[in-house]
C-alpha cells in the first residue's frame, strides 16, 4: 500500500521530483536564516542549510544532495556574507566556513546515499521474499483442494458401491430366496402327513425366511430405495422406525410437511448423517430418547439430532478438538456436508445432559427437484 511506502521510495523515479524537494528544501532553510539572522548572528546560514542539504542525501540521492548544497552555498553567499547581493569573495574566513561546510555536508551526502542503497537492496530482498511466500501459499492452497476434490470423489464412489450392493443382493440373492421359500412350502404341504418332516421343514423354511428379511434389512441399510424414490423424509421415517423397534430407544422425529427434494447429494449426506448420529446414541449415550428435528429456511436445511445421555466428558471434547483425534464416522459425516458447503457441530457438557448434534446444508442450488 501507498502509505506504507517510505517517503523516499515514492518519488525515487521521479526526478523532478527528487530535484524539486532538494531545492525546496534549501530554499526554506535559507529563508529560515534571513528571519533568524538578527537573533543568532552570521553563522545562522551555516547551520539552518546543514538540515536541508541533511534532508536532501536521506530522501532524494546523491544529485538532488549536491543540487542542495550547491544552492545552499550560493544562496548564503549571495544574501548573508558580505558583500550582500554579490558572489564576489572579499573575506577569507568565509573560504574556511565554505569548506567545513562542503566537508560536512559531503560526507551527509555519502552516508546518506549508502543508507538509500541499503534501504533498496532490502526492499528488493524483500519483495522477493514475499513473491516466494505467495507461490508457496498458492502450492498449498492447490494441494489442499486437491485433498477435497479427492475426499468428495472417495465419498461418491462409497455411495455408489453401496448402490450396486444392494441392487445386487435384492435382485440376486433374495429372488433365489423367495423361490427356494415357495418349493420349501410346497414340499412341507405335500409331506404333513410325516409330523417330524414337517416341523423340519417348516423350521427351515422359518430360517430361510429370516434369511431373507435380513438381506433385504441389509440391502436398504446399504442404500434404501426410498431415498431415490419417494426422497428424504419418507426414508427418514422408515429407517426411524426400524431403528427404534430395533434398539428400542424412542425417537422422536419434526419434519415438516413442505421439506420437498434436494439433490442426490443433499439427500444422501443428511440420511447418512441421521444415521450415524443414530448409531452413536445406541452404542455410546446409553439414552433411551432421542430427537430428530429437520427444518428448511433461508435457503439451507438444518437437522438436529439430540439425546438425553452421559454425552462427551470435556477431557475427550478437548482431545477431540485440540488432537484431531475423531471417529471415523464423524470424519465422515464433517467431510460429506464440508463438500457440500456444510457444517457439522457437536455440543454436550459430559454432565448426563446428553449430545446435540447440529448439521446445516445449503441447498439454494440444489433444490431442484430430483426426477424419480
Amino acid at each position: 500500500m501507498q502509505e506504507d511506502t517510505p517517503l523516499y521510495a515514492r518519488i525515487a523515479n521521479n526526478t523532478p521530483a527528487l530535484y524539486a524537494v532538494a531545492l525546496a528544501g534549501t530554499v526554506v532553510a535559507l529563508l529560515v536564516c534571513r528571519a533568524l539572522r538578527p537573533l543568532l548572528g552570521d553563522y545562522v546560514p551555516y547551520i539552518v542549510a546543514f538540515p536541508a542539504v541533511t534532508f536532501a542525501a536521506l530522501y532524494g540521492g546523491w544529485r538532488p544532495s549536491v543540487l542542495s548544497v550547491a544552492v545552499a552555498l550560493a544562496g548564503v553567499k549571495y544574501w548573508f556574507i558580505p558583500p550582500l547581493h554579490s558572489f564576489r569573495i572579499s573575506d577569507p574566513a568565509y573560504v574556511w566556513g565554505s569548506l567545513a561546510f562542503l566537508l560536512a555536508s559531503g560526507l551527509m551526502v555519502a552516508m546518506g546515499d549508502q543508507r538509500r542503497r541499503e534501504n533498496d537492496r532490502l526492499r528488493s530482498e524483500q519483495g522477493e521474499l514475499e513473491q516466494r511466500v505467495r507461490e508457496r501459499t498458492a502450492e498449498l492452497d492447490s494441494a489442499n483442494q486437491s485433498l477435497r476434490d479427492l475426499s468428495a470423489r472417495l465419498l461418491e464412489s462409497q455411495d455408489d458401491e453401496r448402490r450396486r450392493i444392494a441392487r445386487e443382493l435384492h435382485d440376486s440373492v433374495g429372488q433365489t430366496l423367495a423361490a427356494l421359500t415357495m418349493n420349501l412350502s410346497a414340499a412341507r404341504d405335500d409331506l404333513e402327513r410325516i409330523a417330524k418332516t414337517a416341523d423340519v421343514l417348516t423350521d427351515s423354511e422359518s430360517m430361510v425366511q429370516a434369511m431373507s428379511e435380513e438381506v433385504r434389512t441389509i440391502s436398504h441399510l446399504l442404500h434404501p430405495p426410498l431415498l431415490d424414490e419417494a426422497g428424504l423424509s419418507s426414508a427418514i421415517r422408515w429407517y426411524i422406525a426400524g431403528f427404534a423397534e430395533r434398539s428400542k430407544i424412542d425417537v422422536d422425529l419434526e419434519l415438516p410437511d413442505d421439506l420437498g427434494r434436494f439433490s442426490r447429494e443433499v439427500e444422501t449426506a443428511i440420511f447418512r448423517t441421521v444415521q450415524e448420529c443414530l448409531t452413536n446414541i445406541h452404542r455410546h449415550s446409553e439414552s433411551p430418547i432421542a430427537r430428530v428435528r429437520l427444518t428448511r429456511s433461508d435457503g439451507q436445511v438444518r437437522m438436529e439430532v439430540q439425546d438425553r445421555g452421559k454425552g462427551i466428558a470435556p477431557e475427550k471434547r478437548i482431545e477431540m478438538h485440540s488432537a484431531g483425534v475423531l471417529g471415523v464416522g464423524i470424519r465422515g459425516m464433517r467431510e460429506r456436508l464440508r463438500q457440500l458447503g456444510g457444517t457439522l457441530e457437536i455440543s454436550s457438557d459430559g454432565n448426563g445432559t446428553g449430545t446435540l448434534v447440529v448439521a446445516r446444508v445449503p441447498v439454494a442450488s440444489a433444490s431442484a427437484k430430483v426426477a424419480a
